[in-house]
């Protein structure tokens, strides 16, 4: 049993009743799942550093969760109210707002750590979002209300099984969505496709969102873009690093005031660029690319 992870048996409180499972190591684990300074000597007790996540599941790895922002004041209510007060920290990544976003932010969520994006594209701004993260986990959640926070369980539990990578899925058995118009669905099904055919990947969806993955993962895949397209990008180097995904199934809800931004030709287009692009190329020209990328554009502070 992962000492990140701490199941209970039926009708146990998995936070107070002792255990009797032994544990194992896990590189990503910060406490062990035994205490032997129990309130029974030579009795096991959870550890205080782990977190409840359900009725019957605990972890110890930190959750931060990165929000990508511009001019979404009216949405965080809706966003925020469904995060799970046992994550670690909220990273908002504010794209120059002209609205009281960062405000509501704060006021919603006290001890939120804004990152000021000093680029452009969503691309750019998880990048930073990502390098203001000191959790273990990190999940990506977009501001308009399309993504309910109540699935991170989900995917966090797919990652103390054993995933590194944890790809939401709007086509997996159980996922759904209510914004997407016939021309994306075609478009998405067409890139995942080629996506599977070229990387050796197994996807049902390749341009979500919502995902979340071990911090570590980082090492392994360089980010080198600064727009939409960033989500197709991960998707494939993941695949290519040789780390373990997982598929979560989730559900995208309407956005629920303001207009998207995503253009089904345009951005399909720039997504097909990345996949014919990433065709070949090395992990140390990903690295390079990155280098001088990171030479251009500064990354925002955080507050």
């Amino acid at each position: 049993m992962s000492s990140v992870l701490r199941p209970a048996a039926p009708g146990q409180d998995p936070f107070t009743e002792p255990s009797h499972h032994a544990p194992s190591h896990h590189e990503d684990s910060a406490e062990t799942a035994v205490d032997p300074e129990g309130p029974v000597r030579g009795v096991g007790r959870i550890s205080a550093n782990y977190r409840p996540i359900s009725s019957h599941l605990a972890i110890t790895p930190p959750v931060s969760v990165v929000i990508p922002a511009m001019n979404e004041a009216e949405n965080l209510p809706y966003v925020f109210k469904t995060l799970p007060d046992w994550i670690h920290e909220v990273v908002l990544v504010d794209g120059n707002s002209s609205d009281n976003t960062v405000q509501v932010a704060r006021e919603l969520w006290p001890d939120v750590k804004v990152v000021k994006q000093v680029g452009k594209g969503k691309g750019d701004a998880l990048i930073s979002g990502f390098a203001a993260c000191t959790g273990d986990i990190i999940v990506m959640v977009d501001a308009d209300g399309s993504a309910d926070g109540q699935e991170i369980v989900s995917y966090v539990s797919a990652l103390v099984s054993g995933a590194d990578f944890a790809k939401g899925s709007r086509f997996a058995n159980g996922g759904g969505t209510d914004d997407m118009t016939p021309i994306r669905k075609l478009g998405n099904w067409v890139l995942c496709a080629v996506v599977n055919a070229k990387f050796g990947a197994r996807y049902t969806d390749l341009c979500y969102g919502y995902n979340a993955f071990w911090k570590h993962c980082l090492d392994s895949i360089t980010l080198d873009c600064t727009g939409f397209e960033i989500e197709t990008l991960m998707n494939i180097r993941v695949v290519k690093a040789g780390l373990r995904v997982q598929e979560v199934p989730s559900h995208e809800y309407l956005r629920i005031h303001g207009v998207s931004n995503l253009s089904a030709v345009r951005d399909g287009l720039r997504v097909l660029r990345v996949i014919l692009k990433e065709k070949g190329v090395g992990r140390a020209a990903r690295r390079r690319a990155s280098a001088t990328l990171s030479l251009r554009i500064p990354r925002g502070e955080a507050s």
